[in-house]
């Protein structure tokens, strides 16, 4: 099956969005397109045939406090930064009506792939970070390698992990 996201756009149907978290909800129906506007953060949208949202995630440049990683990670970046450059995962939702059909990874994996193309032709990115909303989300990105930012409640997965998942497109 085909999947395409696309920037949230008044096309989209999202009056009947509903994935169980009113946050997450609400932001969706009254906030995205305002933060759109203003240049906060993008959302992008995964649609049916009739343009019905069927979930949606957002992406910002964010930044990471350099002590928060751990000295592995850190040791290997200048030591000129306090604030180390990502990507945030502001939000990542998937309607009711089609949980369990995958689409919860279709969209981290989309989300991701944005990233770490903007990273290697625009604009640098060490890591995508995440702040979970609650548990089943903390579980969520962990299942897919998400790391522990301690004293933040916050995840990250680095641009160079990622690019393991799309180094041949990028290969010169």
């Amino acid at each position: 099956m085909n999947y395409k996201t696309e920037p949230l756009s008044s096309s989209h149907k999202k009056k009947n969005f509903a994935c169980g978290k009113t946050l997450l909800d609400n932001y969706l129906h009254t906030q995205a397109k305002q933060d759109m506007k203003r240049k906060l953060s993008v959302c992008f949208i995964l649609a049916d045939s009739q343009n019905n949202v069927q979930g949606y995630y957002t992406l910002s440049n964010s930044s990471i406090q350099r002590e928060l990683l751990s000295d592995e990670i850190r040791n290997k970046l200048p030591h000129s930064y306090t604030n180390l450059p990502t990507t945030l995962l502001g939000r990542l939702a998937i309607d009711n009506a089609y949980k369990g059909k995958g689409l919860g990874a279709t969209l981290l994996i989309d989300a991701l792939k944005r990233a770490y193309d903007t990273s290697v032709t625009s604009i640098g990115s060490m890591a995508v970070v995440v702040d979970p909303i609650d548990g089943e989300a903390k579980g969520f990105y962990a299942k897919y390698g998400f790391i522990h930012l301690p004293d933040s409640g916050k995840m990250f997965l680095p641009m160079e992990t990622i690019s393991h998942l799309f180094k041949d497109a990028w290969t010169e």
